[in-house]
C-alpha cells in the first residue's frame, strides 16, 4: 500500500480533496495529518487543487510504502515501491 501523509490545515484540503476524487484513493486521518492512501499510485492534479506553487511544493509532509517520482508545477505522483 502507497501512503502520503499531509498536514491537515486548510492550505492543504484541496489537495486531500482532489485525491479523493480517484476512486482508488482512501483518504483518512492519523493525528494532524490527511493519510492519503492507494494499493498503486496516487496522483494529484495541482491545477485541479487550485494551490498556489508555494502551498504545492511544501504540502507533502511524509510518503510510506512508495517514493515520490513527480512533485513539479503539474502534478503529485507517488508511486509505490
Amino acid at each position: 500500500m502507497t501512503a502520503l501523509y499531509v498536514l491537515d490545515v486548510p492550505e492543504n484540503t484541496a489537495v486531500a480533496k482532489v485525491a479523493a476524487e480517484d476512486p482508488e484513493v482512501r483518504v483518512g486521518r492519523v493525528g494532524p495529518y490527511f493519510e492519503i492512501t492507494a494499493d498503486g499510485a496516487i496522483v494529484v492534479d495541482r491545477r485541479a487543487t487550485g494551490c498556489r506553487h508555494a502551498v504545492w511544493y511544501s504540502c507533502v509532509a511524509g510518503v510510506a510504502g512508495g517514493r515520490i517520482v513527480q512533485h513539479d508545477k503539474d502534478a503529485l505522483r507517488v508511486d509505490p515501491a
